[in-house]
């Protein structure tokens, strides 16, 4: 049943029309890092991925790869991740989102968000286009992919680029992979944060990028998974996100596993439980996909 939502063949598309806001322009160029891994990211593009049977609820998933704001892992923690979901008739969009620095951008730390709402906004604007439910649409992120996800999940009113057509930002679901949540320095990412918002960034800028203080009850529904033994981005910053989740009455699920490490995608090795199983029975649950 499931090799009939194979993937179509992907597009790539540039992210913006015309002028990359907040962009200096710059001789810095785009770095194959092996493996899957991409640095120097300067333009930013989504990378469109459509099953060839859509189900019936007609999702959509824009998937924000990990790399500590530092590079994007597009393999394991992107295409994979979309031709799965494919597979089960949910489309996919995979993010290439500007990697935070100075020498050719302005107000860096606001830079991922811009892609991420403009993914959003993108894709909202064109759902008939590609057969999508405009209002089912989430956004899913892995380790530092999971701190820019969540910022569009409770930033979404925190509007950084031209929106004439006042299109909403806010994601209908999100889906966390051993995320990074808070910048606080007990539980941080050092290096998601140092790269984000600098190495001496204000008590004020350091709040406002630890997502599990700014969860309202408009954030949207969530599902966690994360591994207890991460000792690159501690199991805290989901237990405190899901806390947050459950203090503002928004429905949530958290899976923690006792091994896998950080950065294990789709699968960890260290079971043979597969999350992605029990994520698909948590969006039938939810009425995303059928």
């Amino acid at each position: 049943m499931i090799t009939s939502f194979m993937s179509k063949a992907q597009t790539i598309m540039p992210l913006y029309d015309g002028v990359i806001p907040n962009y200096i322009a710059s001789s810095k160029k785009e770095i194959d890092m092996g493996n899957g891994r991409i640095a120097g990211i300067t333009v930013p593009k989504l990378i469109v991925f459509l099953p060839q049977k859509m189900d019936s609820l007609k999702a959509a998933v824009i998937i924000c790869p990990g790399g500590g704001y530092a590079r994007l892992a597009m393999d394991h923690e992107g295409y994979e991740v979309a031709k799965t979901l494919n597979a089960h008739g949910i489309a996919a969009f995979v993010l290439k989102y500007r990697i935070p620095d100075d020498s050719f951008m302005t107000n860096k730390q606001i830079v991922p968000l811009q892609d991420a709402e403009r993914a959003i906004q993108l894709i909202r604007e064109k759902a008939t286009e590609w057969n999508i439910n405009p209002n089912n649409i989430g956004i899913m992120g892995f380790s530092a992919g999971g701190h820019l996800a969540s910022t569009l999940g409770t930033h979404f009113n925190e509007i950084v680029i031209e929106n004439k057509n006042n299109t909403s930002f806010n994601p209908d679901f999100m889906i966390l992979g051993y995320p990074v949540i808070s910048f606080d320095t007990t539980i941080a990412h050092k290096g998601s944060r140092d790269n984000l918002i600098g190495i001496d960034p204000s008590q004020k800028l350091v709040d406002h990028f630890s997502n599990e203080l700014q969860v309202t009850p408009q954030t949207p529904i969530t599902f966690i998974v994360h591994a207890s033994d991460d000792n690159t981005v501690p199991i805290e910053n989901s237990v405190r996100f899901y806390q947050a989740l459950q203090k503002n009455k928004v429905p949530a699920e958290i899976h923690i596993y006792e091994k896998g490490g950080h950065g294990f995608g789709l699968h960890n090795k260290t079971t043979t439980d597969e999350w992605f199983d029990r994520l698909i029975n948590w969006m039938k649950m939810n009425k995303i996909i059928n």
